[in-house]
């Protein structure tokens, strides 16, 4: 635990909030959460070390001077938030947020899977079809999906990838029956709303989640079968690379959000130009500091690097989600 309380992550000032608010409040905000959130804001409370008043007194007066400039304060209304994301968005692109969003530990079916850890997924799962398999991973969030898809046996792994990409949609009557099978899984079903799953996007968004040593075979084997799929695929997946094309600002926005640690043993290896990108976008300083401490560090493991890459890529794409950054290059704004 950082013992400077303006070193704190959002996620540990997250964790303090909810701890000095209260249990039974802490519970209430969590229900509102998604199962990324939730989980992330678990394993950093149960990391916090000692706490000092000072911590605690700074993260509730930036909480109070933000909610200030907050409006709609008091409608505590599902419906308020229902409407609201429909105006700005339209019914088609709020319904899977607005879901993601009131849903929360209330999901059951399909959408309970979300809550679930991978492993348990993949056991529940590996037996059925693949494309069942398939549409039920083109229905999870893509890092989940990449986890749950390198827990699958080997040999499955590519055929359900190629039917992930060529999904172009599920009839309603398909879904609510697949939603029926996972409520006697599960306990309960709310049913699937959308029927537009899958796809080439989906498939190469699981693929950007997936480390090179699993997914470049992966990609082998769907370019021997199908040449002109592996390439659309190829063309829509978004690399680590990529970030050169966003905007300046964007690239502030990103890094607002990304640990030193994790950007520095993310840019190992990196061309110039994204690492110029990177520099350009800092202060003076931390660009110069960051520059020692990359000539400075010592070897690093690929598949470390690799992960710090797809943790940045994650917010990336976690802030594109929420409108803060564009992506550009890959698959742009269908990143998603």
């Amino acid at each position: 635990m950082a013992e400077d309380p303006n070193d704190l992550s959002h996620a540990q000032r997250a964790s303090l909030l909810l701890l000095a608010v209260g249990q039974d409040r802490a519970a209430t905000v969590l229900r509102h959460m998604g199962p990324k959130e939730v989980q992330l804001i678990g394993s950093t409370m149960a990391q916090l070390g000692p706490i000092s008043s000072g911590m605690v007194d700074q993260v509730l007066e930036e909480f109070i001077i933000q909610i200030k400039n907050e409006t709609g304060l008091g409608l505590d209304s599902d419906e308020y938030i229902r409407a609201m994301l429909t105006n700005a968005l339209g019914a088609d692109k709020a319904g899977s947020i607005i879901d993601r969003i009131l849903l929360g530990a209330n999901s059951k079916g399909i959408e309970q899977l979300k809550w679930m850890d991978t492993r348990s997924i993949a056991d529940l799962i590996r037996l059925e079809h693949p494309q069942i398999i398939s549409i039920i991973l083109s229905l999870l969030d893509a890092d989940q999906a990449a986890d749950v898809l390198t827990m699958l046996p080997e040999n499955m792994r590519s055929d359900i990838l190629m039917r992930i990409a060529t999904l172009e949609g599920v009839q309603p009557a398909a879904l609510r029956e697949l939603d029926d099978i996972m409520e006697k899984q599960l306990t309960g079903s709310e049913g699937v709303k959308s029927s537009q799953i899958g796809g080439i996007d989906a498939a190469a968004n699981i693929l950007n989640f997936i480390e090179s040593t699993v997914s470049d075979p992966m990609m082998q084997d769907i370019n021997e079968a199908n040449s002109d799929l592996a390439q659309r695929i190829q063309d829509k997946m978004f690399v680590f690379g990529d970030l050169v094309n966003v905007d300046d600002r964007g690239i502030q926005t990103l890094l607002r959000e990304v640990s030193t640690d994790q950007l520095l043993l993310a840019l190992r290896g990196v061309d110039g130009a994204l690492r110029d990108k990177i520099f350009a976008n800092m202060s003076r300083r931390a660009a110069e500091m960051l520059r020692d401490d990359l000539e400075a560090a010592p070897p690093a493991r690929l598949s470390e690097v690799e992960a710090a890459q797809k943790d940045i890529l994650a917010i990336a794409k976690r802030l594109s989600d929420a409108g803060e950054i564009s992506l550009g290059g890959g698959g742009g704004d269908e990143f998603v």
